[in-house]
C-alpha cells in the first residue's frame, strides 16, 4: 500500500474511532439544518435562474451569511467517487458530526446512496434533477430545483443524475466519520486516483481541525 493511501486509511480509521469514543451525533453538536439548507437552496434557484454557475455561486454566498464562520474561505473543486458514482464537489464544512458539500456533475451520473446506520442524508437540488429508487420501487422518484431528498438513517438507494446534469447541496448529520469507508471505497479499490484521495482527505482533515479548534465536535 503507497503512503498516501495508507495515509488516507489511517486517518480515515483514527477519525472514525475518535467519533465513537467522544459519541458524535447528538442535536447539540449541530450548527446547520436541513430547513435551512432548503431554504438556501430555494433563494439561490431564484437567483440562478436556470443557470448552474450562477446558482451554485449564490448559494455560497446564501451560505456563509447564514452560517457565518462555518463555511470554508476558499473551497476547491474535486472529483468524488462514491457508491460507483462519480462527480465533482466542493467541501464547505467538515466536522466529525456535520458536513456540507455541494456535489454533481455536468454530464450524468448514477449509483448507489450508501446506508449509514448512524447519520442522516440531506441533498437539495440546485440544477437539474435526481432521480431514486428503493428496492421494491417500480417508479421512480423525482428531485427538481428546490426539493430537498432525504436519506434516512438505515436507508439504502441507487440514484441517478440524468445526462443534462445536476447540482446539489448536500448535508449529512451524525457521526461523520462512520460515513469515511462508503467515500473511500472506490478510490482505494477501482479508480486508484491518489491526487483526488489525497486532496479529499486534505480538505475534511482541515477543515475538520478548524472546527474542533473552535470547539465544534
Amino acid at each position: 500500500m503507497r503512503r498516501g493511501t495508507r495515509g488516507a486509511v489511517l486517518a480515515a480509521a483514527a477519525a472514525a474511532v475518535a467519533a465513537l469514543l467522544l459519541g458524535v451525533g447528538h442535536e447539540r453538536h449541530f450548527v446547520f439544518d436541513a430547513p435551512g439548507m432548503q431554504e438556501v437552496a430555494r433563494a439561490a434557484v431564484a437567483e440562478g435562474a436556470g443557470d448552474a454557475a450562477k446558482t451554485v455561486g449564490a448559494t455560497l454566498r446564501l451560505m456563509r451569511a447564514r452560517y457565518p464562520g462555518w463555511v470554508e474561505d476558499e473551497p476547491q473543486w474535486m472529483f468524488n467517487n462514491a457508491g460507483g458514482a462519480m462527480g465533482a464537489m466542493l467541501v464547505l464544512h467538515c466536522s466529525l458530526s456535520e458536513y456540507v458539500i455541494i456535489f454533481g456533475t455536468p454530464i450524468g451520473t448514477e449509483g448507489h446512496t450508501g446506508r449509514f446506520a448512524i447519520t442522516d442524508d440531506y441533498f437539495t437540488i440546485l440544477h437539474g434533477e435526481q432521480w431514486a429508487y428503493e428496492a421494491g420501487g417500480l417508479e421512480k422518484e423525482i428531485y427538481r430545483p428546490g426539493d430537498q431528498h432525504h436519506l434516512p438513517r438505515g436507508v439504502a438507494k441507487g440514484y441517478k443524475m440524468p445526462d443534462g446534469g445536476c447540482w446539489a447541496l448536500e448535508y449529512a448529520r451524525g457521526n461523520i466519520p462512520a460515513m469515511l469507508p462508503f467515500g473511500f471505497a472506490d478510490g482505494l479499490s477501482s479508480t486508484l486516483d491518489l491526487p483526488t484521495i489525497v486532496a479529499t482527505v486534505k480538505a475534511s482533515a482541515v477543515s475538520m481541525f478548524r472546527n474542533t479548534l473552535k470547539g465544534k465536535i
